[in-house]
């Protein structure tokens, strides 16, 4: 256990810090920016992220993952807020948090192995473009100091690595941010600033017990946004968990983070802030700028409290500009550029799930929606390609009124109809031998076919053995079958 505390937290000290940093100074006008989505003061926003960044660095499975206030979870809020105020949407939160820890003990996080890398993809593509589309109205009806600005911090954040020992100690988008704002305080730079995106908090977070009445009616209103909650946090966690992954080459508990997401969420409402996730911005901006442990998450959070609490003078001079040129450096990182060659190179259903996602997320801003949708593709695509393996060969013995199926393949609702199709019912037979030695019956679909062709050959006076099913196909067939039960069979037979 000490062994993994120190690999957790104090293998990678100096690069955890440093990228804890920047991560905290991205996450100010973003936290900011989403209070300003749902439609509740900005400081709701900056106290959720801290609670959540730091309580996830503790009990999240993902070391190195950054969460806080997301922009697709804000969008679930607008309503609840608008309609019933604050109060209830810390009620929401809490109640999304005692969700996502059931959902942990239920072990829905192993479900992510279900979601076919092409959904991934088209996951992170459409996150990459989110994620430059809201820079846009910081570059939009603006001087051109501002481009000025982007322009340089973009430099600044590709060719400050170049430099010999020190391009390699520092991170780039610290960098950026540290000399744009130098720049624009000694020059006095008329450009929006971070203080421009609302009023900063001065006091520390403190208990707080959402004031609603205690009742079915309460829950009533708030449960639908809770369930909502706590499916588009996991599920845009999951996916982030999954990246940080591939990025880092390591494993993560996907279990331990869905009921760390919910302990964060539970204590985020309680300090008065709002429910959130993983930010794949964020956990890449981190993993790039050399963040691996859980003090790079913690770090985050606590410089944040600190920055916006003790330094917001300071913090507030900070150019929107510099934060923008973080930004879109994140979104040319996220996006999967492999992808768009790979369209020449991948098969045309991978491609279509792939650009199904991308399309679903960036119209709808929806990601839980995008994926479900890339999920059920991919599901309708692998169950037509595994229904075309299934084929049914014959064989008739010369001079013999006996006919052998040997089915080959794999028997479910995506074949059943070509299973039954592959027998000839008004041949003159004796026996049917079907064998099954090579077949494997998945579902009721697949049995009910079964019974249906040996029910069709005994109308037609053949008699028909089923032979070299296996223990699995055997277990489905006796217990959902019928072709082996008189009483069924008669009544089949018999029209009835």
């Amino acid at each position: 256990m000490i062994n993994s505390i120190k690999q957790d937290w104090f293998s990678n000290i100096k690069g955890d810090t440093l990228a804890g940093t920047v991560v905290a100074l991205a996450l100010i006008p973003e936290a900011i920016a989403f209070s300003i989505i749902a439609g509740v003061d900005p400081k709701v926003g900056l106290y959720a992220s801290f609670c959540i960044a730091v309580v996830i660095s503790f009990v999240g499975g993902r070391p190195g993952m950054i969460s806080a206030a997301t922009g697709a979870m804000s969008l679930l809020m607008v309503t609840l807020v608008k309609d019933h105020g604050l109060e209830y949407l810390l009620a929401a939160s809490l109640l999304t948090g005692v969700i996502q820890i059931f959902a942990g003990y239920l072990k829905l996080g192993s479900l992510m192995r279900f979601v076919s890398h092409s959904v991934v993809t088209g996951f992170v593509n459409a996150l990459a473009i989110l994620i430059f589309m809201a820079q846009l109205p910081e570059l939009t009806d603006v001087t051109w100091h501002v481009y000025a600005m982007t322009a340089a911090g973009l430099g600044i954040i590709y060719l400050f690595p170049l430099i010999p020992v020190i391009g390699k100690a520092l991170p780039s988008p610290l960098v950026c941010i540290v000399v744009l704002t130098l720049v624009a305080i000694t020059y006095g730079i008329d450009i929006r600033t971070v203080s421009d995106m609302g009023e900063l908090p001065d006091t520390l977070p403190i208990f707080l017990w959402p004031d609603v009445p205690l009742n079915l009616e309460t829950l009533m209103i708030i449960l639908p946004y809770s369930i909502a909650l706590a499916a588009v946090g996991l599920l845009e966690s999951m996916m982030t968990a999954t990246i940080v992954d591939e990025y880092t080459d390591t494993d993560s508990d996907k279990n331990r983070e869905c009921k760390g997401q919910g302990i964060a969420n539970i204590s985020s409402s309680l300090l008065g802030g709002m429910a959130g996730c993983a930010m794949i911005g964020q956990s890449v901006i981190n993993v790039k700028s050399g963040g691996r442990g859980r003090l790079s998450t913690f770090i985050a959070g606590f410089l944040l409290l600190i920055m916006v609490v003790f330094l917001d003078d300071i913090i507030g001079q900070i150019p929107m500009a510099a934060l923008v040129a973080v930004m879109i450096m994140v979104s040319i990182g996220t996006f999967s550029w492999e992808s768009i060659t790979n369209l020449k190179k991948h098969p045309l259903s991978t491609n279509i799930v792939m650009l199904a996602t991308v399309s679903i997320v960036v119209a709808t801003h929806n990601l839980a929606l995008g994926v479900f949708v890339g999920v059920l593709l991919a599901s309708l695509f692998f169950a037509h390609k595994i229904g075309r393996f299934m084929v049914v060969k014959n064989d008739k013995l010369e001079n013999s009124e006996e006919r052998i199926y040997n089915v080959i393949g794999q028997v479910f609702f995506a074949s059943a109809d070509q299973f039954k199709a592959s027998f000839d019912f008004k041949e003159p037979l004796k026996t049917v031998t079907i064998d099954l030695s090579d077949a494997h019956f998945w579902d009721i679909t697949s049995v009910s076919a079964l019974d249906k062709v040996v029910i069709k050959f005994r109308k037609e006076g053949v008699i028909v053995n089923v032979v070299g099913m296996n223990e699995a196909s055997a277990t489905v067939v006796d217990k959902f079958g019928v072709h082996n039960d008189p009483a069924e069979v008669e009544k089949v037979m018999g029209g009835h």
